[in-house]
C-alpha cells in the first residue's frame, strides 16, 4: 500500500483516480482548493490545497504525512487565437497548471528524497506535444511542464525517485463544455472553431474519467515507470502519428504528414 496525494480531486480524472488509488487499497489524501467540493470520496484525508498559494501547500503536505506517490492534477484552461490571448489571464493559467505543480512538487521533494523512493506523476495531456488552435495558452502550459518534468526525472533518478507525464487526450468530464474564451473585437480568427465536444466524432474518442484514473494508478503501480504515459487509445494513436510527422510543417492531426504543407 502506498500514500498517494492528489491536487485537484474535487472532478474529472482527479476525483476518478482518488476513488481508484482508494479501491486498490492505497492510503489517498484528496486535496481541492475547497475541501468541501471532495464530499463523498472515501479516502483516509480530504484536505484544502491551493496549488498557487505556497502557504497551503505546505500546510497540506505537512498535514498529509509521509507521501509515497504524487498525482499532480490541478488545472485549469481558456480557449483564445494567440493574438487575443490577454497576458494577465495566460500568467494565471501558467500560475496554476505549470509552477503549481513546480510548487507542490518541490514540497514533497524533500520527503521523498529522505526515505530514498517516490514517484511523482504530473497531468499533461497530448496538447503537451501537439498544438491544436485555439489553445496554445493552455498548451504552452503543458508543453513548458513536460520540460520541467524531463529534467526533473534526470535530476531525481540518482535519489531512487521517479517522474512522469500523463498525456490523456479528451475525457468527457466535462471539464469541456464552458470553457472561457478571449476574442478580438470583430474577430479576424473566427473561422479557427472552438472544439465541438459534443459532436459524434468527438464523443467517440473520449474516455470516462474512471478509464483515465485506471491508467494513472496502472502507471503509477508498474514496476517502472515511464518518462511518459498516453492515457486512451486516441491519445496513443495521436502521439504515435505525431512522432512520424516531420518538425518542419504544422501537424494537424487526422491529416496526412506527406501532404500537411510539404512545401513550407
Amino acid at each position: 500500500m502506498a500514500s498517494v496525494l492528489i491536487t485537484g480531486a474535487s472532478k474529472g480524472i482527479g476525483r476518478a483516480s482518488a476513488a481508484e488509488f482508494a479501491r486498490r487499497g492505497h492510503r489517498v489524501v484528496a486535496t481541492a482548493r475547497d475541501p468541501r467540493s471532495l464530499a463523498g470520496l472515501d479516502v483516509d484525508q480530504r484536505l484544502p490545497l491551493d496549488v498557487t498559494d505556497a502557504e497551503s501547500i505546505a500546510a497540506a503536505v505537512r498535514n498529509a504525512g509521509e507521501i509515497d506517490i504524487l498525482v499532480s492534477n490541478a488545472g485549469v484552461i481558456f480557449f483564445a487565437a494567440f493574438e487575443a490571448t490577454p497576458p494577465d489571464k495566460f500568467a494565471e493559467l501558467f500560475d496554476v497548471n505549470t509552477l503549481g505543480s513546480l510548487r507542490v512538487a518541490q514540497a514533497v521533494l524533500p520527503g521523498m528524497r529522505a526515505r530514498g523512493h517516490g514517484r511523482l506523476l504530473f497531468m499533461s495531456s497530448v496538447v503537451g506535444r501537439i498544438v491544436l488552435p485555439p489553445g496554445a495558452a493552455y498548451q504552452s502550459t503543458k508543453w513548458a511542464l513536460e520540460a520541467l518534468v524531463e529534467a526533473l526525472a534526470i535530476e531525481v533518478a540518482p535519489f531512487g525517485l521517479e517522474a512522469a507525464l500523463l498525456e490523456p487526450g479528451t475525457v468527457s468530464s466535462g471539464a469541456l463544455n464552458d470553457v472561457t474564451s478571449y476574442a478580438l473585437p470583430d474577430d479576424p480568427y473566427h473561422a479557427i472553431a472552438m472544439p465541438d465536444t459534443n459532436s459524434a466524432a468527438a464523443m467517440a474518442e473520449m474516455i470516462t474519467p474512471e478509464e483515465a484514473a485506471a491508467e494513472v494508478a496502472d502507471a503509477a503501480e508498474s514496476p517502472r515507470l515511464p518518462l511518459r504515459v498516453p492515457i486512451g487509445d486516441a491519445a496513443r494513436a495521436v502521439l504515435a502519428a505525431r512522432r512520424e510527422a516531420p518538425d518542419t510543417v504544422p501537424f494537424v492531426p487526422g491529416r496526412p504528414a506527406e501532404t500537411a504543407g510539404a512545401d513550407a
